[in-house]
């Protein structure tokens, strides 16, 4: 990301969902040192919010519905979450979840775009999101996999405005100018029964060391380390109970 704070369009929170929480606080606080602290009071359900030093970085929550997945979310900070969730219908996609108020932190909403990826819009009252973004061990980068990146490309500069860049390979988001995420074609790169999804990376210092400390903690590889070309270093992982993420690093070597 060229942001270490959130920005209007952007990317301004990830939190994992999941059936094991005490779990994911220890695999998680292994892997990137996160300090978390579970919300005590009976209406906010377990929400857990993971710190680094004094900055909120990320969330781990329990499932709230059956048919929720162990999965994590990527949530985008919008001014208005009533007005941009009529956007979303208006452009084809979905509004499942809310508008809802969360207390007085913000009001949130959960949403698919036309191609079945789910993504979560947080207008910040309280909470403005993540203190940290961009640095070791919070949110760095955004990936979208889609079967369709023309419709998914015109959904989401559409509702946030965006500006893209890249080529068909690859296509890069913009929110003010500023770079935060990308988009890739799905192919046959995932088995049919996975759907569209974004995918959260978070920046590590070094990620072969970081991938066998996953693996050291129960977690396991889905795409080995690599380098891109005139890029970071990347690798995909999941922790014990299958949530996906990704690692990397700037300007590391092969």
């Amino acid at each position: 990301m060229e942001f270490d704070k959130p920005v209007p369009g952007g990317p301004c929170w990830t939190e994992l969902g999941t059936d094991d929480l005490e779990g994911a606080k220890r695999f998680y606080t292994e892997l990137f040192g996160w300090r978390p602290e579970t919300d005590p009071r009976q209406a906010a359900g377990c929400y857990t919010v993971a710190h680094l030093g004094d900055a909120a970085v990320a969330a781990l929550t329990p499932l709230y519905q059956e048919s929720q997945p162990v999965a994590w979310n990527v949530s985008f900070a919008v001014a208005d979450a009533d007005v941009t969730a009529r956007l979303v219908e208006e452009a084809g996609g979905t509004v499942v979840v809310g508008p809802m108020d969360i207390f007085d932190a913000g009001r949130f909403a959960v949403a698919l775009d036309p191609t079945g990826a789910a993504f979560q819009l947080w207008e910040a009252r309280a909470f403005p999101g993540a203190g940290l973004l961009n640095a070791p061990g919070t949110l760095g980068w955004v990936e979208l996999a889609t079967r369709d990146t023309g419709r998914a490309g015109h959904f989401y500069t559409t509702v946030f405005g965006w500006d893209t860049r890249g080529s068909e390979q690859y296509t890069e988001f913009a929110a003010g100018g500023q770079e935060f995420g990308g988009m890739a074609d799905m192919g046959d790169r995932y088995p049919p029964e996975v759907p569209a999804h974004w995918l959260p990376y978070f920046a590590a210092e070094d990620v072969d060391a970081t991938v066998r400390a996953a693996v050291a903690a129960g977690g396991s590889v889905r795409a080995e380390p690599m380098t891109v070309p005139d890029g970071p270093r990347i690798a995909v992982l999941a922790d014990p109970r299958g949530a996906v993420f990704g690692v990397f690093a700037e300007g590391e070597g092969s």
